[in-house]
């Protein structure tokens, strides 16, 4: 089993980086978004490696952090989900910003990824929702008042105040962040102006 490769880049292909160790050349099939970041042929390069292997084929994919490699597993727990989807959600999303979109129950930012329809999406923010806060990355801070957001439970200053700040043209995860910080400055019993104006200040800066 394959947990890690470490060599220099021979080449990359649309879906794939062939990476040379020590000689021996492995195909590592990775999203876009982590193709884009490698580098060029010549450079070196660590990839976090997920080993499938089936009665025809051996196959590598390749990911540049391991919690990247968490989420390819993870999206593959739901139904309907198989590898290309997975690095095909990957692709759209960095891992931070699909532990958001899930505990913001934001289907619509799944569904952007190719292969990836309405009915899938939804399986998806549902069937991970409990699990997103473990793999937040950078985004575990605030994911526990995204997931109120999503469910509908959290108190009505901050879902105001989110809505606010949404209706003004910034994403929900935007505004979410915004209204976290916020929270943070005037504490839990702030009405829904001041984390408004508060909320306000954090996303001009």
């Amino acid at each position: 089993m394959i947990g890690k490769l470490k060599g220099t880049i021979e080449e990359i292909g649309d879906d794939y980086v062939l990476v040379d160790v020590h000689g021996v050349c492995y195909v590592a099939h990775c999203s876009s978004r982590a193709l884009s970041r490698l580098g060029s042929p010549g450079e070196a390069v660590v990839l976090f490696i997920e080993t499938y292997v089936r009665e025809d084929q051996l196959k590598l994919f390749g990911f540049l952090s391991a919690l990247e490699r968490e989420w390819f597993n993870l999206l593959q727990s739901v139904q309907g989900v198989g590898s290309k989807v997975a690095l095909a959600v990957l692709s759209t999303l960095t891992p931070s910003e699909l532990a958001n979109a899930i505990a913001l129950q934001d289907k619509a930012s799944v569904a952007r990824a190719p292969g990836v329809g309405p009915r899938v999406a939804t399986r998806i923010v549902t069937e991970l929702k409990n699990k997103a806060p473990a793999f937040g990355g950078e985004a575990a801070q605030n994911i526990g008042l995204k997931q109120e957001l999503g469910e509908g439970v959290a108190p009505a200053p901050v879902a105001d105040a989110v809505s606010a700040l949404t209706n003004l043209g910034y994403s929900r995860d935007q505004a979410a962040n915004a209204v976290a910080a916020a929270l943070k400055n005037a504490g839990e019993g702030a009405d829904s102006a001041k984390l408004i104006r508060l909320g306000l200040k954090e996303l001009s800066r």
